[in-house]
C-alpha cells in the first residue's frame, strides 16, 4: 500500500521487491494473476483499516488490469465484502486448528484433483457466513460444519477467495501456539492449543503435514486456469467476461 508504513519488514526489503500501488496504477500494466494477502487486522471493521480506502481501489483496478485475483484469508473476506456487502463477524474464539472440510463442487477446475474431504489450517477470529455468502449468489467450493465456508467463488470478479490456510507450512500454527503462550505470559489470557494438530494433542510431538498435496493442487489449479484462460493479448484483459472461462 502507497501510504502504508510496514512495521514487520525491513524498509530495504520492500524497496528492492516492491512497487507502490499508485506507481503500479500508473503505469497502466496487466496481469494475468494476482494474490491478495490477508493481514493480522480482522479484529478491526474493514473501514478502520488505515489504508482501506486504497485497498478498495486495488479491489476495483483488478476489474479491468488483472484476469484473475485469489483473496487469501482477511483479504479473501475484504474482497467479499466490497464487492457483495457481505458481513464479516468477530467469534467469541479463535478457530485454531486443523479442520476436516467438504468438496462442494467436484466439477470445478479449481478443485481438479481433490479427495471428497480434506483437512485445512484455520486461525482465524471471524468467520463469513454460509448463508449470507450464498444469498449474494456465490458458490461455496469447500465447506466445513465446525468452521464454516473456506473456498468461495466469484465469477463475477474473476476471484476465488480463500479464508483458511493452506499454503501454512507444517510448523506454522505451532509457531503461533508458541507465540501466543510467550504473549499469555504477559496478558494472562488462556491460550487454546490448536485443534486436531499435534499427534494425540501433545504438543512435544511434531505435527504431521495434512494438507499440503491439496494445498499443491489448489495454487496449482487456479494457475492452470489462468494459462488456459488468459487472453493471449494482455491488453485485452478486463474488457469482457467471455475471457475467464473456456469457450
Amino acid at each position: 500500500m502507497t501510504e502504508h508504513e510496514a512495521k514487520n519488514t525491513a524498509a530495504e526489503h520492500l524497496e528492492a521487491f516492491y512497487r507502490p500501488f499508485a506507481e503500479v496504477e500508473a503505469s497502466g500494466e496487466k496481469f494475468d494473476g494476482l494474490i491478495i494477502t490477508g493481514a493480522p487486522i480482522e479484529h478491526l471493521e474493514f473501514q478502520d483499516v488505515t489504508y482501506w480506502d486504497e485497498l478498495t481501489r486495488v479491489f476495483d483496478w483488478t476489474q479491468t488490469h488483472v484476469h484473475s485475483t485469489f483473496g487469501v484469508c482477511w483479504g479473501g473476506m475484504a474482497m467479499i465484502n466490497h464487492f457483495h456487502g457481505v458481513k464479516k463477524y468477530l467469534l467469541g474464539q479463535k478457530l485454531f486448528g486443523c479442520y476436516r472440510h467438504v468438496n462442494l463442487n467436484r466439477q470445478s477446475p479449481y478443485l481438479r484433483g481433490f479427495s471428497d474431504d480434506m483437512v485445512m489450517p484455520v486461525s482465524r477470529w471471524t468467520e463469513m457466513r454460509k448463508d449470507e455468502i450464498e444469498a449474494a449468489g456465490l458458490p461455496i467450493l469447500l465447506h466445513s460444519e465446525e468452521v464454516g465456508p473456506a473456498l468461495v467463488e466469484d465469477p463475477a470478479h474473476r476471484a476465488i477467495y480463500i479464508f483458511n490456510h493452506l499454503e501454512y507450512d507444517s510448523g506454522t500454527l505451532n509457531e503461533e501456539y508458541q507465540r501466543d503462550l510467550k504473549s499469555n505470559q504477559v496478558a494472562g489470557v488462556e491460550i487454546q492449543m490448536p485443534v486436531n494438530y499435534f499427534p494425540d494433542d501433545d504438543p512435544t510431538q511434531p505435527p504431521q503435514n495434512r494438507w499440503r498435496s491439496h494445498a499443491h493442487l489448489l495454487y496449482g489449479n487456479w494457475i492452470s486456469e489462468i494459462y488456459l484462460t488468459t487472453p493471449y493479448d494482455m491488453s485485452q484483459i478486463g474488457q469482457s467476461s467471455t475471457d475467464w472461462r473456456r469457450g
